[in-house]
């Protein structure tokens, strides 16, 4: 159910650090490109509720049109897609996702394809939709979850600890707003914008992967599912599996943290050959 929430909320935070988090199977955001907003499709299907100060409240309106405009900027960056290509990113894939904004000391904004148990309590929920994708936003901080308070991130942004605590296992993207960052509709615009070509060009690297890998079609297709789930340690295990005796991939594979871009350019160096370049995939 959706109830008021009139105390707690997520802090207002609000400027110039936004952050990505691998975005599942993605390094990191890339190097912004603006393409504008598109058409204005996107729609919040439920107004975000009334608090009894109007800051929470104020708060989670920003952060409900912060994530519409991350959504709208994402499919205004696919419509630039081939339709087929397009019909594999994986936010369109899914259809509908469960974004779950976490306040610890940073702002963390998670998307993903799990579901969550129905608001009770002081727990809050907004829905949007737009071109055929929908998505619920919860709201989480120490006083609707109070384990979140124990997330100290004193040492910088623990995205895996916050996912820990949050329960969700697998996601497609991953945000962090630091303190002192705004959620402007430009640091959404970039922030769609990026992980739409980030995921375009993974859905490319493995379609030139699977071509490529006779009678192991159905280890790149697992390779695929691990790196739309973020399963960065999978994906590392399957390259392996896939090209067996490379050098390339092994070192890959074998990193402390294994960098899902790079397992992906080891593996089209080892099945294309060592003059194989970005501009080739």
């Amino acid at each position: 159910m959706r109830a008021p929430f009139p105390d707690a909320g997520l802090d207002n935070r609000a400027g110039e650090n936004l952050e990505g988090v691998p975005l599942r199977g993605i390094d990191s955001l890339p190097a912004w490109r603006n393409v504008g907003y598109g058409r204005r499709t996107m729609s919040q299907t439920s107004p975000p509720p009334a608090s009894v100060n109007g800051r929470p409240e104020r708060m989670r309106r920003a952060m409900a049109d912060f994530v519409t405009a991350v959504h709208e900027s994402y499919l205004a960056q696919a419509r630039l897609l081939p339709p087929a290509e397009r019909a594999r990113l994986p936010l369109l894939r899914a259809g509908r996702l469960t974004v779950a904004a976490a306040g610890a000391r940073n702002l963390h904004v998670v998307a993903t394809e799990e579901r969550l148990p129905a608001p009770v309590g002081q727990e809050v929920e907004v829905t949007g939709s737009g071109d055929g994708l929908e998505w619920s936003l919860r709201f989480f901080d120490p006083v609707v979850l109070p384990v979140l308070g124990l997330v100290a991130e004193t040492a910088g942004p623990a995205p895996e600890e916050v996912r820990r605590v949050l329960g969700i296992r697998t996601y497609l993207y991953h945000l962090v707003v630091e303190p002192g960052s705004q959620l402007t509709p430009h640091h959404a615009t970039h922030a769609g914008t990026g992980l739409a070509s980030v995921h375009a060009a993974a859905a490319r690297e493995l379609e030139a992967i699977r071509a490529h890998a006779a009678g192991r079609q159905d280890l790149v297709d697992e390779l695929a599912g691990a790196t739309t789930a973020g399963l960065v340690r999978a994906q590392a295990l399957l390259a392996r599996a896939i090209a067996p005796a490379d050098e390339g991939v092994a070192a890959a594979a074998a990193a402390t943290d294994p960098q899902p871009e790079a397992l992906r350019a080891a593996l089209l160096r080892a099945l294309r050959g060592p003059a194989t370049t970005r501009e080739d995939r």
